[in-house]
């Protein structure tokens, strides 16, 4: 039976050598012979822009994607908050192709709205509002102007900001506003979500406006990965 697989928060970075491994051996097996393959933001621990393309994991991640892409599964990108600038260039290289986010797909039959999850978090005000400026296209092409290690100076002093904020921050804080998960389905049509994000995996029913809205929230890959396969039958979340 055909079946398309999503993932995010892999969070991908030279340090992390065993994710670092797994991810290649996930490409190379459990993802061949899948219709297609959604990584929903957050593939990499941070982006500092294309032209660090030639870096050696860069290039190996992409080539990695080629291979499975040359091999009949379609590859999709999404950004999230730690690889916003991944671009055009990576998508080419990996024979993939960027998603907007918020997407809307039809899965199967069914409508299902794919997202990264971070504007769920509307209660993280102060995330929101980093969010905005990372998200602005004068900052982004600041950011870009300059030289590539001042660049991951920068992200990297910003990586140790974040996680020291989040020793501040309560759980509830950090997960989805149910009122924000609300609007999205409404404004979708009340379909199917699946998002990353906040680490935070499983599967919730919402019922919006009468109508009942599955949520499928995918694991991150600091420990051990995983993935969610879907096909015609339904979803199976699988471990790695």
């Amino acid at each position: 039976m055909p079946d398309t697989l999503f993932i995010s928060d892999l969070h991908l970075a030279p340090e992390r050598p065993r994710i670092v491994e797994q991810f290649f051996r996930f490409v190379s097996s459990a993802a061949r012979g899948a219709d297609a393959l959604y990584v929903l933001g957050d593939l990499f621990e941070y982006w500092v822009g294309d032209d660090d393309l030639d870096d050696p994991l860069n290039d190996s991640v992409a080539q990695g994607f080629a291979e499975l892409a040359a091999n009949g599964t379609a590859v999709f990108f999404m950004h999230g908050n730690r690889d916003l600038l991944v671009g055009a260039e990576f998508a080419a290289r990996s024979r993939g192709r960027l998603l907007d986010d918020p997407a809307l797909i039809d899965l199967y039959g069914k409508p299902t709205l794919l997202m990264h999850g971070d504007t769920l978090c509307t209660d993280d005000l102060e995330y929101q509002k980093f969010r905005a400026y990372a998200h602005n296209p004068q900052n982004q092409a600041r950011f870009l102007a300059l030289p590539i290690a001042a660049r991951h100076a920068e992200l990297s002093a910003l990586r140790q900001k974040s996680e020291s904020a989040k020793q501040d921050k309560t759980a509830e804080i950090m997960d989805v506003n149910i009122a924000a998960v609300e609007q999205a389905l409404r404004s979708a049509g009340y379909p199917r979500l699946i998002h990353g994000h906040t680490h935070r995996p499983g599967r919730h029913v919402h019922r919006v406006d009468g109508r009942e809205c599955e949520r499928w929230v995918l694991g991150d890959w600091y420990d051990n990965g995983s993935y969610l396969r879907c096909s015609a039958g339904g979803f199976t979340s699988m471990e790695l």
